[in-house]
Formats: structure tokens, sequence, C-alpha cells
């Protein structure tokens, strides 16, 4: 039975695989994030760390408010340090905090989604109440209290996002669970005497997965411009380079006012890229969970 599942697991992400390069949108995603995954990843063969440290780069001897043409490939900011450097370490935080806060989001949303639908009854009521607070309160201002509150690095910006993001998959899941649990395998599976342990792990959890995964690679973009809108106004972590710190100090330091677009435009553009590309996969993965959606276009 195990080989079994085995091959039809296998069987199933093979025709997704197949129907995914089918989709143009959906490999152009899929492109442009691989290049600044492995960006992110090679950052150390691509940039020295060293250049992120003020001290250093003065005793380089790098100059202030450089253009690319005078210190490549893309210049200097206000005190000194290498652009590039900025912008390709920057990558490896916001892609870190942006993967690392979706999987908390979709841990959480998922596990109170699969509850509240299957169990149903109080719990069910209860759980969907919370839902229903989070969603009611303002997302960015909770977001900005919780990490004014807990203080400014990495970890603290991660479950900030995390436990204030879940509620939309936590409903999204719910309705799916509601769903799949009135279909005839479940009902089958109950009357031989199946746990619920076993029915959520063998037939709910299946069939919910694509649904899942889809709403991952939605909820990875709005991560990444909730660590950018947190580090633009000053509660990312300090000590760690990211796009949405470059676009923060850039602002502060005046780099719009002399025209330094080789300071801010490359983080900005960078945030765009890794958005786009996430929202491509997603819809994509979203019309093979779903292709009526893709009918309906």
């Amino acid at each position: 039975m195990t080989s079994l599942a085995m091959q039809r697991r296998r069987a199933t992400a093979g025709r997704v695989w197949k129907q995914f390069r089918s989709s143009r949108s959906g490999m152009i995603g899929l492109g442009v994030l691989l290049l600044f995954v492995l960006m992110a990843l090679a950052a150390p063969l691509l940039a020295d760390a060293r250049e992120l440290n003020p001290v250093y780069a003065r005793a380089q001897g790098n100059p202030q408010w450089a253009p690319p043409s005078e210190f490549g490939p893309l210049g200097t900011d206000y005190i000194r340090r290498s652009a590039w450097a900025q912008f390709v370490w920057g990558s490896r935080i916001s892609l870190f905090v942006g993967l690392a806060a979706t999987v908390l989001t979709i841990l959480i949303g998922s596990v109170i989604g699969i509850i509240a639908g299957f169990v149903g009854g109080k719990p069910d009521a209860v759980l969907m109440r919370i839902t229903e607070w989070f969603l009611v309160v303002p997302f960015l201002p909770l977001a900005i209290v919780l990490a004014s509150v807990l203080g400014r690095n990495v970890w603290n910006i991660i479950f900030v996002i995390g436990i204030t993001s879940w509620p939309s998959t936590a409903r999204l899941i719910r309705a799916q669970v509601l769903t799949v649990k009135q279909r005839l395998f479940v009902d089958r599976a109950r009357s031989l005497g199946a746990s619920g342990r076993h029915i959520v792990g063998q037939h709910i959890l299946p069939n919910v997965m694509g649904l899942i995964l889809a709403n991952a690679t939605l909820a990875v973009p709005i991560s990444i411009l909730t660590e950018t809108t947190l580090a633009f106004l000053g509660l990312g972590d300090p000590s760690a380079a990211s796009w949405g710190k470059t676009l923060e100090e850039a602002f502060v330091n005046g780099a719009m006012v002399r025209n330094a677009w080789w300071y801010f435009v490359p983080a900005g553009l960078g945030i765009l890229a890794v958005v786009l590309a996430f929202t491509l996969i997603g819809r994509t993965l979203e019309e093979i969970a779903n292709p009526r959606l893709s009918r309906a276009r």
C-alpha cells in the first residue's frame, strides 16, 4: 500500500509539473525566482561581506555617494559602503524572512483551518471567532505594534509577520475541508472505523495540499512586502542588510534628493521582481489546483 501510494504521489507530481511547464507565466516566474535564489546562495562569491561595514569601507578609501561609473558595479552610499554588496546580501534577508514567515503563516493557518473545518461544533466556533478578531484588527498597525514591543531582529520580524498573516489562510483551508469531508470516500473511511487522525492524514490533508501550496506561494510576496514596510519604518533588524533597510536608509539620508538612483533603484526592482515571480508561480499553481479559474479567463 505504501509503494502504491508513493507511485500515485509521483504520478500526481509529474502531472502537476507537466501542467506547470505549459504555463509561460509560471515558467517566467520560476526562472526569475531561481535567479534571485542563486544570487542569495552565492552571495559570499559575488560580494565581500566586509563591504557592508562602514569602517572597512572607509579604510579601503571608498568614495561617498559614488555612482557606478566611479565605483563599480553599483556605486556607494552615504557612508561609503558598496551598494552592490548591500543588494546581494540584502536578498538573503528579504528572501529568508519572506519564506520563513510564510512557513509560519501557512502552518498556523492550515492547522486552525483543518481543525475548525473537520471537528466543527464549538471548536470551530471558537477558532473562527479568534480568526475574525485578527481579520478585524488592521494588519499593518498590529504588526508595527508587535515589532516595536518585541524588538528589532530578524526572528521577531518573522514571528510578527507569521502571527498576523494566518487568518485568511485559515478561512480558506477551513472552507476546503468542509467540502472534502462531505465526500463519499471520507464517509466510507468513517464507516470502516478509521480514526479522525487517519482521515485527516490520509484523506483531508492530501486533498487540500494543492490549495495550501498555491496559497503559500501567494503568501510569500505579502511577507516580503511586510518585511520591507517594517524595515522602511525603521523596525527592521539594524544589524542585517535587507532591501527594505536599504530603502529606509536611502530615504532618510536623502538619496532621492541627491538623485543617487544606484542606491535605491536596485533594491526596489529586486523587491518588485521577487514579488512578481512568486505571484506568477502562485497563480499558475492556483489554476492547476482549480482548473475552473483557467477556464474562466
